[in-house]
């Protein structure tokens, strides 16, 4: 049961609002195919927009696309709680994987105007561009070029599959912003999340208090070998791609189960070339990252596992091309903030846990320069990235009223 409080968000007008979204890119198996940058992904952003001006909020654009949703508080020289999260989703994705953040996020500012609230603080909803990276190769790309991780020209010379540069597909969808994507004083900034695991579902918790995200290293990996005829080749001659990098891909598995139950290591994406049934491959590409709450493990991981790869694709007759594309290291969030969530969830009687972000998300850059927390829910068998993602309606509801208590918590406190 959750507690009284005659601050309610109304969790119907919450989950119609999260149907109302998935309608864009959605998809025969019930899921989100909502890739950044697409028309689709313009649709969704158009009645995003609409449904922020017609809340009374003031919509502005950066420069890499973020939207910035205003309210405006009481003392407008305070700054600005932040709250939000992304709208794009995976080719194969969820309804709820960053929809939930942003749409709770407008739900709280639609609560705000019926109960007639005012804040001390003004109140921005964000919707950062990019949060998958499943188009542009790059995650977290609109928060990464907000908070100045990556160079924004950089970033406008990446491109999919297609050729398609980010700039020419933000300015091909009307969302090149004036604004400048840097960052700007705040005073907080809240993210609502699905949690992508199983655990709060385990334990039968209601809420995940998010201390902060674990480290990362991602790689982009190439094996070169000698495309050659599947029939004609004998074993000696062969300088099979595919057999260098099979044995690099279980190495990053080994690499990960002797770091226990807290290790992580994926090979999520591989592309054989030519990808033919009676061709040796000659070319192999993939993906690599690992990720770990205790930063030592991955900067051990990031001094040894190049080597180690190495040595395996020399011993298949083959070479290694590995490229670093970005070291994340732990990010714990702001304990005042977090004390916010705590404080929340304890007074509307909620089960919680406290827990570390297992995924990347905005807010792990965002914490560099803002003070930072994160409020996880449950989703039915901590499935995400897949079109049966699933939450309960109660589940976004309770989320979103704790969001709602600490983002007026944090905007009302004295100074």
């Amino acid at each position: 049961m959750s507690g009284q409080t005659n601050r309610r968000i109304d969790g119907k007008r919450l989950w119609d609002s999260l149907m109302d979204m998935a309608r864009f890119g959605a998809t025969p198996k019930g899921g989100v195919k909502r890739l950044t940058l697409t028309d689709i992904d313009r649709q969704g952003r158009d009645h995003f927009r609409a449904r922020c001006e017609a809340a009374g909020l003031t919509v502005r654009v950066d420069a890499i696309g973020n939207m910035f949703a205003r309210r405006p508080g009481r003392d407008p020289a305070r700054l600005p709680v932040l709250m939000g999260s992304h709208l794009d989703s995976q080719p194969s994705g969820g309804k709820f994987d960053g929809a939930l953040g942003v749409i709770a996020g407008l739900e709280v500012m639609h609560s705000l105007n019926d109960l007639g609230i005012e804040t001390e603080a003004p109140i921005e909803l964000v919707n950062w561009t990019d949060e998958e990276g499943s188009r542009f190769g790059h995650s977290l790309m609109g928060s990464g070029t907000w908070a100045g991780i990556h160079a924004l020209d950089y970033v406008y010379g990446l491109k999919d599959v297609e050729g398609i540069s980010v700039k020419d597909a933000l300015e091909g969808i009307g969302y090149a912003g004036p604004e400048p994507a840097k960052p700007f004083p705040a005073d907080a900034y809240f993210e609502l999340h699905i949690e992508q695991g199983p655990i709060l579902e385990a334990e039968g918790k209601q809420i995940g208090i998010v201390t902060g995200g674990q480290a990362q290293v991602w790689y982009d990996a190439v094996v070169i070998g000698q495309d050659s005829h599947a029939g004609t080749t004998p074993p000696r001659a062969r300088r099979d791609a595919l057999v260098g990098a099979a044995r690099i891909i279980d190495l990053v598995d080994r690499l990960m189960r002797a770091r226990g139950e807290d290790g992580r290591g994926t090979v999520g994406e591989l592309h054989v070339i030519p990808n033919s049934r009676n061709v040796v491959p000659g070319e192999v590409r993939f993906s690599v990252e690992f990720r770990h709450p205790d930063p030592a493990e991955i900067e051990t991981l990031a001094a040894t596992f190049p080597a180690e790869a190495t040595a395996l694709a020399e011993a298949a007759g083959t070479r290694l091309t590995l490229k670093e594309l970005f070291r994340i290291p732990a990010q714990p969030f702001a304990p005042d903030c977090v004390d916010l969530v705590r404080q929340a969830a304890a007074r509307l009687g909620y089960s919680a846990r406290e827990i570390v972000s297992g995924a990347g998300h905005d807010a792990i850059f965002v914490a560099q320069h803002v003070p930072t927390a994160m409020i996880f829910t449950p989703c039915k068998d901590g499935l995400s990235h897949n079109e049966a993602e699933s939450i309960e309606p109660e589940e976004a509801a309770a989320g979103c009223q704790v969001l709602f208590e600490a983002v007026v918590a944090r905007a009302n406190r004295k100074l």
